[in-house]
């Protein structure tokens, strides 16, 4: 990694991509109490460690920006002005798709150049060979720099703004729903004392399939029962409840069954098909 690479953020993030050479700025450098704790990070990292952001960026032709999710638009917002002219900007932060164009609009207008970057695994343990998708006008020579920069699994995902992020948070729905369904129905097996035959009767049920199958077949089952199930899952909050654990998931499980429930179809051939016949627009939510 050359010096003109710049980390704007330091966190776990940028302590996992840095190698000797860059220079690197995090807000926390100002904090008293942490201080210190920033200055070892920057040492133990190798990188030329700042508390002034117009030096950290100052010659800076790549910027890697990694800060927390509510600061991204923020950090596009106030860098830069202090970024040279043409450095490209790569907001690596985990933001919907629109806080990546309000982003990418800030940055242009500058005259910098941004690549929305969508990390995709846990940066830890794999570091640099954690898989990137790249997405905007400038992704292609984006890409190339990350490649340069050491990282091994980077791939295009579209020429707009948004397309990488899109990827990303959309995936989020189930990755992170699986593991707060996990914690909703692992808590209420232990303290009802089932925990070992759930997870039997579990291991039993669930056909190994790929996702495109998995949707098509949850679509299904929506379409044709979804107001029975919503009416059992009326009584498994209940359960839970009088198990002492908030059935938060189970609540939105509820609501989406019986939203699918009440259009009373019946379900079509084919994932394609079932999605278009669920595209009515949602009624609004009511206090």
């Amino acid at each position: 990694m050359t010096s003109n690479v710049t980390f704007i953020g330091f966190g776990e993030a940028g302590r996992a991509f840095a190698s000797a050479g860059a220079r690197a700025y995090d807000v926390k450098a100002h904090d008293e109490a942490k201080r210190a704790d920033m200055l070892a990070a920057f040492a133990a990292g190798g990188v030329q460690g700042s508390d002034d952001p117009a030096e950290a960026l100052a010659q800076a032709d790549t910027v890697l920006s990694l800060v927390t999710a509510d600061k991204a638009v923020a950090a596009a917002r106030d860098y830069a002005p202090l970024l040279p002219a043409g450095a490209l900007w790569l907001d690596m932060n985990s933001v919907s798709p629109g806080s990546k164009r309000q982003a990418a609009e800030l940055i242009e207008a500058a005259g910098g150049r941004y690549a929305d970057v969508a990390v995709m695994a846990p940066v830890l343990p794999q570091r640099l060979g954690v898989p990137l998708l790249v997405a905007g006008p400038h992704a292609s020579e984006a890409a190339q720099v990350l490649q340069t920069l050491g990282f091994g699994h980077v791939s295009v995902a579209g020429a707009n703004v948004g397309d990488a992020s899109a990827i990303k948070m959309i995936r989020s729905v189930m990755v992170k729903g699986l593991e707060a369904l996990t914690t909703e129905c692992a808590l209420a097996a232990e303290r009802a004392g089932v925990s070992d035959a759930v997870i039997a009767s579990l291991d039993a049920s669930w056909k190994p399939q790929g996702w495109g199958e998995r949707f098509d077949y949850n679509l299904d089952r929506m379409m044709a029962h979804g107001l029975r199930r919503a009416a059992e899952m009326e009584e498994v909050a209940v359960t839970l409840s009088d198990l002492g654990v908030d059935p938060v998931m189970t609540r939105g499980t509820i609501e989406r069954q019986r939203a699918i429930g009440t259009l009373g179809l019946v379900p079509p051939e084919g994932l394609e098909a079932k999605l278009a016949a669920i595209q009515t627009p949602e009624p609004a939510r009511t206090a």
